[in-house]
């Protein structure tokens, strides 16, 4: 019976104003129809990578190292034979991965302290924001090098050492939110009635602060995936032969300037990624502004 509800509201949401105005905003935005665009290719191209890939990723072999982009390799070989266009479709998984991994975590841990530290503001606030600031003092990516040789390459600590630096820029929004999402009167009614202060937080706040929240992850999406390509760039990510897309631009560094495609393609994935979650997370962004101000 619920999931009849769930299905009657999602129908009636597809009818309503407010879904077509969206529609409307997103038809009027170029830019934000390519982020969509890109975003999808990505998601689709992950989920279909064993289809889409001609070859195992990993398979080496040596008699055809280095080749040249060609119809049986459309971008060509690395220094151990192996299909970069297999390994760039098969890294696509990993870097969307740890993004939506690492944006959950960072997204999860920031908002709870925020929330709490802009709620009940007093000492509470005082001593998680002198934290928040003490990791904010850091560089992003000095910060994040420094915990993944602490806790040594592997994915899993790849996206541990970027949630580790991430989750303040989220603390800082879900408190600002929560700062000013406490004064509104029906926080006071809330009150007046007898709400423990967990109810209006998850009730009444994080609800509130949500879509702007959203909008910070989406735009991190990308930054992720730069974050992490550096960490393999350097040796402190996803270890070879892992099809890693920093990896495997570090691995094609000493021929760059012969055989470029070893890099370049693995590159231009990393800047597709990234430019399509920029485009789209600043495309919710215009639509949440136009829908406030409407």
């Amino acid at each position: 019976m619920r999931e009849v509800i769930d299905l009657f509201k999602i129908n009636e949401y597809f009818r309503s104003e407010d879904f077509k105005f969206t529609m409307i905003l997103i038809r009027r935005s170029p830019l934000t129809i390519l982020g969509i665009s890109i975003t999808l290719l990505l998601i689709m191209i992950a989920l279909l990578a064993p289809i889409i890939a001609t070859e195992d990723p990993t398979k080496t072999d040596m008699s055809k190292r280095l080749l040249p982009p060609s119809m049986e390799h459309p971008f060509g070989t690395d220094q151990l034979g192996r299909d970069i266009f297999s390994r760039v479709i098969w890294g696509s998984r990993i870097s969307l991965f740890i993004a939506v991994a690492v944006v959950a975590i960072s997204l999860t841990i920031g908002t709870l302290i925020g929330l709490v530290s802009g709620y009940f503001g007093g000492k509470i606030d005082e001593i998680l924001m002198r934290i928040t600031d003490m990791f904010m003092a850091f560089p992003r990516l000095i910060l994040a090098l420094a915990v993944a040789a602490a806790l040594g390459p592997g994915l899993f600590n790849t996206m541990m050492a970027i949630a580790f630096v991430d989750w303040v820029f989220y603390a800082r929004l879900a408190r600002a939110m929560a700062l000013q999402i406490r004064e509104e009167t029906y926080i006071e009614a809330a009150r007046a009635v007898g709400a423990s202060d967990i109810r209006i937080i998850v009730g009444h706040v994080l609800p509130m602060a949500i879509p702007t929240l959203v909008v910070r992850a989406t735009l991190d999406m990308g930054g992720t995936i730069l974050t992490a390509a550096a960490l393999g760039f350097l040796g402190l990510g996803v270890q070879p032969p892992t099809p890693e897309w920093g990896v495997m631009v570090s691995e094609g560094r000493r021929f760059i300037t012969e055989q470029w495609w070893v890099s370049t393609f693995p590159g231009f994935a990393i800047l597709l990624a990234t430019m399509g979650f920029n485009l789209l997370g600043d495309g919710i962004n215009d639509i949440l502004n136009v829908r406030a101000r409407r």
